[in-house]
């Protein structure tokens, strides 16, 4: 078992005494705890590696959280001089600004204020802070006007192509790098739906082994002895095709029979964090209530998500436990954790969905991003970026935020059609993101990297529209 693989067990719980010291923050504590607890040899199976998995998290998990209230007030006040004591007890007492204990005493997320400007618009224009990111390009004419000519294309057309080059890279940050074995993931073009025409263009070094087309998490893979630090880089091109779907349409009668392979594993839970607590159980019960039929029931989901939720950062996926049942508790999260919700709420409802992820590929901005997409018999899959229509809700934009439903616009690469699966090179040790992989994850013969212990770097060669 790849020490990424005993995070399946984290919903097995932490004993109350290590769950304490968790919650206070006596992270030092909790370690020395659970490395008493692994070496009894009488302890189950499933909780030494659940208490592997937590330990892993909770070394982890203070780097999010550096600053004290101080420092973070005086972050807030460097660019809103006039922000007061009031307020910002009004900010936390309405979860706008997420902190945790550490030692017993609150430290605060490390992008608390960019959250902030993006969830509370007014509040981002007091500050004079324009934030970019995969949704918010699409703020102002340019991205608007790219959108709008999208969207009526693909009504018109039935569908909208774009043919589009990438660059990307990583390199150990020359502090971080000692001569010796490297393993280096980076994501690449996978065969789906919306993609054809596949190249691999370039490689450095060129003996990078390409995982299948059909991987579910598509890579390719440098492994190498390095004696000299130097970068790997990618450069692929893809056809990426938008096909329209009317999801306002009424349903069309289910086809006979079972739901084909791909369809019905995408009903199943999957630990840790797909997982049909009561919570969740409930929510969807509340929420697909009278529904007649499936993509009626999607349509609630998508309509509670988009309507209630607020798009803001959030600290490494890595350290976080139940994340689409806390983001149904919190009315928060980025496009990673409002995807999850809305891939469980669904198969809790019996709809198949899945997890897509890759980039936004746009002429003049490329970025990391996640969505879903979702089975009805006798149509298909259909799509939803319930972040993308969290945004379309900021600006007050109805027609955008109902295309998300059912649609998404051309500008993506997909490389990953699965959440939380090996690479077909899997990796020896823990991940940076071990559910997702948007950015690339580098690993020695001893531990996996961090990300502020390599740089990555993207960018569009060359894009051309075609319709």
């Amino acid at each position: 078992m790849t020490q990424n693989e005993l995070l399946q067990y984290i919903p097995v719980g932490l004993p109350e005494d290590i769950l304490s010291c968790k919650l206070h923050g006596d992270f030092a504590r909790a370690v020395e705890l659970i490395d008493r607890r692994l070496q009894s040899e009488a302890l189950p199976r499933a909780l030494r590696c659940c208490l592997m998995a937590e330990r892993e998290m909770i070394v982890r998990l203070p780097s999010d959280y550096p600053l004290t209230p101080q420092q973070a007030l005086a972050k807030i006040r460097s660019s809103v001089p006039d922000y007061t004591q009031q307020e910002w007890q009004q900010h936390l007492a309405a979860g706008q600004i997420r902190w945790i204990y550490v030692n017993g005493e609150m430290r605060i997320f490390d992008r608390f204020f960019e959250s902030m400007c993006k969830s509370m618009p007014d509040f981002g224009q007091r500050a004079g802070v324009l934030l970019g990111g995969a949704e918010s390009t699409r703020k102002g004419c340019k991205g608007d006007n790219r959108l709008s000519h999208a969207m009526e294309v693909m009504r018109r057309e039935g569908s909208f192509s774009n043919r589009i080059r990438i660059r990307a890279s990583v390199r150990i940050k020359d502090e971080c790098f000692a001569p010796g074995f490297v393993r280096v993931h980076l994501p690449i073009p996978a065969a789906c739906e919306q993609q054809s025409e596949i190249r691999i263009e370039k490689l450095y070094p060129e003996n990078g082994q390409l995982s299948p087309e059909n991987a579910p998490m598509r890579t390719v893979c440098w492994q190498e002895e390095m004696q000299t630090n130097h970068e790997f880089t990618v450069e692929y091109s893809y056809r990426h095709t938008a096909r329209w779907h009317d999801a306002a349409e009424p349903e069309a009668p289910a086809e006979g029979g079972a739901l084909p392979p791909e369809a019905q594993a995408a009903l199943a839970e999957q630990a840790p964090q797909i997982c049909f607590t009561p919570y969740i159980r409930a929510l969807t019960a509340e929420l697909t209530e009278n529904c007649a039929t499936p993509l009626e029931k999607a349509r609630r989901i998508y309509d509670f998500i988009t309507l209630n939720c607020k798009y803001t950062y959030m600290p490494a996926y890595f350290s976080r436990e139940e994340i689409p049942e806390n983001c149904a508790r919190t009315f928060t999260g980025d496009c990673g954790v409002l995807a999850l919700l809305f891939v469980t709420l669904c198969r809790c409802a019996g709809i198949p969905a899945q997890w897509q992820s890759g980039l936004v590929a746009e002429p003049d901005f490329i970025g990391a991003h996640d969505w879903a997409r979702f089975y009805i018999a006798g149509r298909g899959w259909l799509y939803a970026d319930v972040s993308f229509g969290i945004g379309a809700v900021r600006a007050e934009n109805e027609e955008r935020r109902r295309f998300y439903f059912g649609n998404l616009d051309p500008y993506r690469m997909v490389a990953n059609n699965a959440f939380y699966v090996p690479f077909t090179v899997p990796k020896q040790f823990w991940s940076t993101d071990p559910y997702d992989n948007q950015l690339g994850e580098v690993e020695t013969d001893t531990c996996g990297l961090r990300y502020e212990q390599y740089t990555r770097s993207k960018e569009i060669l060359s894009f051309e529209e075609e319709i």
